[in-house]
């Protein structure tokens, strides 16, 4: 599938990672220059002088304003050109397009469409960042030489646990525990309890459990690319009803996929626990055993798009498992041929006349 949902809200990384110096970034294939003003906002503009077309990320930080290391055309951190030197005017066309930005929760979110559509309501949030009996931590950002949505799908997956994960994530006794498919609503939803089950190794050496656990996978997918993985243990003995999922070690992974080009996607990582709070210790031993994971997962998925790009004399098959996934790339579709097409507004008096 080509292109990509540009009228989205998409993580360019956390708050720490953006300071006073110009930072190159390509997203959906956009090349990027990004740094945070003396006031502290961080400001994204195309990353193309107007003129002889040399990346202003090779330019030189002049205040607020980029300076082209070419032929010294300066911008603001709106993209308007304020110099030329040589001449007093500044062509209209003098100007480099301007993304907006938003920053929540020490994450840096930018929008790739159509700025006027850009809505801060639609940026991911989860009442966890703010509540008190919950510990955010973030994590670190995986490169993966792959598709976006071979990457998002993945995280809507929770069959392929058993398998890429046997020592960490996953386990044998999950293999044939039927998952639970929910497409109804706005998110994509999968989902799986193991009951009675020997913890994972992620709950071994995080949780301390050494008897039997009921565990679970809750897989959410946020159209485009934001995944909330919820998972966690709970000793046998308590009973534990889904909706008291608290009552247990519990962990939501999110999973921030950003789209480069189609050969290549930043997953930026983080988690919420309700447990451990403000031991970053635990933090530390969390992000090692996260790591060891998501490297299976980034094994697996660039083996994937190597294959892909292979000539194939048969399409590959769907099985039942499938079903999220499925669903995921038909809506990813959609969003991708109502970007493609503009609807005028109504008019009076129309030629056409529609009896539905």
């Amino acid at each position: 599938m080509s292109g990509f949902v540009k009228n989205a809200w998409y993580v360019a990384g956390w708050s720490r990672d953006f300071g006073e110096d110009l930072r190159a970034l390509e997203i959906t294939g956009q090349r990027l220059v990004m740094f945070r003003t003396l006031q502290g906002v961080v400001k994204a503009l195309e990353d193309r002088c107007p003129h002889r077309l040399l990346p202003l990320s090779k330019g030189k930080r002049i205040g607020d304003t980029i300076q082209c290391g070419y032929h010294g055309m300066t911008f603001d951190g709106d993209g308007r050109c304020v110099r030329v030197p040589g001449q007093e005017n500044t062509p209209a066309s003098a100007y480099v397009e301007r993304f907006p930005v938003e920053e929540w929760h020490g994450i840096v979110w930018i929008w790739m469409g159509d700025p006027d559509l850009a809505d801060t309501a639609m940026i991911f949030d989860m009442p966890e960042f703010s509540d008190v009996g919950w510990h955010a931590h973030h994590g670190e950002a995986l490169h993966i030489e792959a598709h976006y949505l071979n990457v998002a799908e993945n995280l809507v997956d929770p069959a392929h646990v058993s398998f890429v994960h046997p020592t960490t994530l996953g386990s044998a006794a999950s293999e044939n525990v039927p998952v639970h498919v929910s497409t109804a609503g706005d998110v994509i939803s999968a989902w799986r309890w193991i009951r009675d089950a020997a913890p994972v190794g992620f709950f071994q050496k995080f949780g301390g459990f050494s008897g039997n656990v009921d565990r679970w996978h809750y897989y959410h997918l946020h159209l485009p690319s934001t995944a909330v993985i919820d998972f966690g243990s709970i000793v046998v003995a308590a009973n534990c009803a889904e909706e008291d999922r608290d009552q247990g070690v519990r962990i939501f992974a999110l999973h921030f996929v950003t789209p480069v080009n189609a050969d290549y996607t930043i997953d930026h990582w983080m988690h919420l626990r309700n447990t451990s709070l403000g031991d970053e210790d635990a933090s530390a031993q969390l992000d090692g055993m996260f790591k060891i994971a998501f490297a299976e997962d980034k094994a697996i998925l660039e083996a994937v798009h190597q294959s892909e790009q292979q000539p194939q004399r048969r399409r590959p098959i769907r099985v039942a498992i499938d079903k999220a996934p499925t669903v995921y790339r038909k809506r990813i579709r959609d969003l991708l041929a109502e970007e493609a097409t503009e609807v005028l507004q109504e008019v009076e008096a129309p030629s056409f006349i529609n009896h539905d």
